[in-house]
Order: C-alpha cells, then sequence, then structure tokens
C-alpha cells in the first residue's frame, strides 16, 4: 500500500487500487462508449432484448474492456469465468468449460467465459474454444488491444460478433475523475480536494486511458497534504510532477504504427505539409524508428510526386544519408525537410500508375518473344539469324526519333501506361510525348514503320 493510501479509504473499505474500486457497476455507468452501449447501440439492444452472445471487445488499454464483460454477465445473470491468454492453456480452458457445463446443468444459468489478452493465444487454443462456441456452452468474450483481423483464427472471428471501443476523450476522462473524487464509498469523496480546472491535467496525460487517469489521481493524492479542514489538497504543482510522461500510445509494428504511417503519407499526398509534420512527430515522438520513416518517404517521392518533380526522390534519399549520418536529434531534421518538401511539390502517381500496368501486362501475356530487329547481336552468328536487322538507331534520325518505330513484342498490342499529368515537370514531359506521338502518327500515314501489329495505344 502506497504512503498514506490507508487514510484515503472509506473506513470499511478494501486496500485496492482506485481504478478498481470504482468500475462502473451498471452499464448506465460506463462512459465513452455511447456507439457501443448507448440506448440505441447494438450491443446494448442486444443485451436488453436477452440476445446474449459472443464478442471480441477491441480496443486500446483502460476503456472499459474487462468491465463491460462483467457487466454483460451481471445484467443478463450469467456466471462469469475469467482467463488471462498470457498465463492459461489448453487445459484451463477445458476446466473453464466442464465448470460451464456444470453450472448449466445444475442452475440452468449460462456462462461468460472472459479470455483478456485473446490475441496472445495461438492458433490451437484458439480452435480449442470454437466447438464448445458452437455448441453454446460458454459464451467467449475475448478482450483484445490487437485488429482481430490479423490475431484471431477466422473460425473464431465468424462465431463472434466485434465491438470496437474507443480511446476516452477528456470530458469522458473528467467525469471517470467527478465520479472518483465525488464518491466516499468507493472514492475518494470527502477526503481529496482537486481544483476542477487541474483535472485537465489528469486527463491529458492519461490519453484515452482511464484506468491511467485514476491511477494518477491516486498517487497525487497520496502526495497531497491535509488542508485546514483535513482534505488533502492536491495541487497544480503535485498534479505537474505526476503526470509528467514520456509515454504516448504507440505500438511498433501495430495498428497504431500502420495507421499514423498511412496518415503521414495521406498528409504528404494530400499537400498539407504542416498535418504531415504532426504525423512524423507523433511517430518520432512514440518511438517509431526515423530510418522507418525515411523509406517511406521515398516511396511517396516515387509514388505521389513521381516525375512532376524529380529532385524529391533525391531530397528523400539525402534526408536517409543524413540521419545515417547524424542520428538523432539532427538527422530527425532533415527527415522533417524532406517531408515538408514532398507535401508542397507537385503530385503525380503516372509513374506509379504506369508500372503497375505495365507488371499486369507482364503477367497476362506470358512470355513473348522479343522482336528481332530489338535483340542483341554481339555475335555473327547472332547477326545471320537476323538479330537486331533493321533496327533504327534513334540518333541517327531527325530529331533524335525513330518516328513509327515499335519496341513491343509481336502480337501484343500496343499500350500506353505513362500518362503524365499537367504539373510541374510533367507538363513538360507531356507536351514532348504529344509532339512524339505526333511525329509517329504523321510516319504511319507515310507508311513508315509499319513492323508488327498497329493498333491505337490505350
Amino acid at each position: 500500500m502506497a504512503p498514506g493510501q490507508g487514510e484515503l479509504l472509506a473506513a470499511g473499505a478494501e486496500p485496492r487500487p482506485l481504478a478498481d474500486r470504482m468500475r462502473p457497476r451498471t452499464l448506465d455507468e460506463v462512459v465513452g462508449q455511447p456507439h457501443v452501449l448507448g440506448p440505441e447501440a447494438p450491443l446494448r439492444r442486444a443485451l436488453e432484448a436477452g440476445h446474449l452472445h459472443s464478442m471480441i471487445l477491441w480496443g486500446p488499454p483502460g476503456t472499459g474492456k474487462t468491465t463491460i464483460a462483467r457487466l454483460v454477465a451481471r445484467h443478463t445473470e450469467a456466471e462469469f469465468l475469467s482467463l488471462s491468454a498470457v498465463l492459461a492453456g489448453v487445459k484451463e480452458i477445458r476446466a473453464a468449460v466442464e465448470r460451464a457445463r456444470t453450472v448449466r446443468a445444475a442452475e440452468g444459468r449460462a456462462t461468460i467465459l472472459f479470455v483478456d489478452e485473446a490475441h496472445r493465444f495461438n492458433k490451437a487454443q484458439q480452435d480449442a474454444f470454437l466447438p464448445h462456441v458452437e455448441a453454446g456452452t460458454i459464451v467467449f468474450v475475448g478482450a483484445t488491444t490487437e485488429n482481430p483481423s490479423f490475431e484471431l483464427n477466422n473460425a473464431l472471428l465468424s462465431r463472434v460478433r466485434t465491438y470496437v471501443l474507443k480511446p476516452l476523450d477528456r470530458a469522458a476522462l473528467r467525469t471517470v475523475l467527478e465520479r472518483a473524487l465525488a464518491d466516499a464509498e468507493r472514492g475518494l469523496g470527502g477526503r481529496v480536494e482537486v481544483a476542477p480546472g487541474l483535472l485537465d491535467l489528469i486527463a491529458e496525460a492519461a490519453d484515452g486511458d482511464a484506468r491511467r487517469a485514476l491511477n494518477l489521481l491516486e498517487i497525487a493524492a497520496d502526495l497531497a497534504e491535509p488542508g485546514p479542514e483535513g482534505r488533502r489538497v492536491v495541487t497544480e504543482a503535485i498534479l505537474r510532477q505526476v503526470a509528467v510522461s514520456d509515454v504516448r500510445r504507440f505500438d511498433k509494428g501495430g495498428d497504431l504504427f500502420y495507421d499514423q504511417i498511412s496518415a503521414l503519407h495521406k498528409a504528404v499526398r494530400g499537400s498539407d505539409p504542416d498535418a504531415a509534420l504532426y504525423w512524423l512527430a507523433r511517430m518520432l515522438d512514440g518511438g517509431c524508428d526515423p530510418l522507418y520513416v525515411a523509406r517511406r518517404l521515398l516511396r511517396m517521392a516515387s509514388e505521389d510526386v513521381g516525375l512532376a518533380d524529380p529532385r524529391a526522390l533525391h531530397l528523400a534519399l539525402d534526408a536517409w544519408d543524413a540521419y545515417e549520418r547524424l542520428g538523432s536529434p539532427e538527422g530527425e531534421l532533415a527527415i522533417a525537410q524532406a517531408v515538408i518538401y514532398l507535401a508542397c511539390a507537385p503530385k503525380s502517381n503516372a509513374a506509379y500508375v504506369a508500372f503497375g500496368e505495365a507488371m499486369e501486362d507482364a503477367r497476362r501475356h506470358g512470355s513473348l518473344e522479343v522482336p528481332l530487329h530489338l535483340r542483341n547481336a554481339p555475335t555473327r552468328l547472332m547477326k545471320a539469324l537476323g538479330h537486331g536487322r533493321g533496327y533504327r538507331y534513334a540518333h541517327d534520325e531527325p530529331e533524335g526519333y525513330a518516328a513509327g518505330e515499335r519496341y513491343f513484342p509481336e502480337g501484343m498490342p500496343e499500350r500506353r501506361y505513362y500518362r503524365p499529368v499537367d504539373r510541374g515537370l510533367e507538363s513538360r514531359i507531356r507536351e514532348r510525348l504529344e509532339a512524339l506521338r505526333a511525329l509517329d502518327r504523321e510516319a504511319r500515314r507515310r507508311g513508315r514503320g509499319t513492323r508488327g501489329e498497329r493498333r491505337e495505344p490505350r
């Protein structure tokens, strides 16, 4: 027990953490999840209609997954059994199933088997639930912070409903804190005083996590000195001391990681340098490897800026090189500079689209032979076989262009993959290609360069 904690408990109260004592006792007391438990929300309507079903509760820490599972059991008068996927195995699953059978036979009640950290079960352990969920022996309620689509078996997912829980906003966190300060039985009511405006400091530091908010409040109350009326007074200085934290929600390799790099990429593509810098800062602040961001910037430079500004690729490479030479924090500034440049540069995905279409044709048309006039002819035999015969050397042609020449395989229609946009350097590239295609049309009209199949490229 923390120093002074005994003085903060109501008479007869158990020495449990404040966050545990303040767990909601009814569905109506749950805050921050109206889309799941509001009057017209799907889970609330199902429970009120008496439809108890297996489910996955997916959300970040401190959003009420365990609490909701317990309240569902209480609301439906079901037996509640709990397993942790970190500690339990198939043996514990079998024991829980046997308990569920006993409860059903003796009392006629359903059993909710709550599995915390459900994503930590391997495939075999997840499969162990399937027949019992299918038969209705247990109502499976799994809690996870990871994306169920990636971490849970499709067979299990097909037998459950997934409810997504959201991080609590500041208003919801303030409600949680105010309840704890007002509740004399379970909370700190009558024994701790906090100026209303100061609760925002805790809500901000909690970062959407109700458990964390209550833990911070409890620590601050422990540190506070009693005032003239015997109540402990939590000051701004104490709150700032306990609320200082360098930990923001970020999971390297998890959903938040990919969501944030997606947001950074889309802000760059959308030409918003300010939002792009924000997401870069969020990722670096959360512990993302700056070299990962540098690699993604190369992708953005090729996919979204392309030939509208070829300098973007060079700048992204330079930022990568600068970080490898300087490390953090100096090298991070070079990455930030590249992010700003990419966001502000003219955009074109023409090269990206062209390459994708060319790859698709390469797979679809198979191993078409290289036309004879385009083949390499380094030996006398290869020349005798016709390799390179009739090839027109572009530098010897008027304007350095072999008008009407064909470079696609025989039997394959000509394609036009690259369609430059009218932005940045690509506008000039487009003008040049249009001029060359006009020469092609004139050459074809005159009957020159008619080798192989001719079709208007699409």
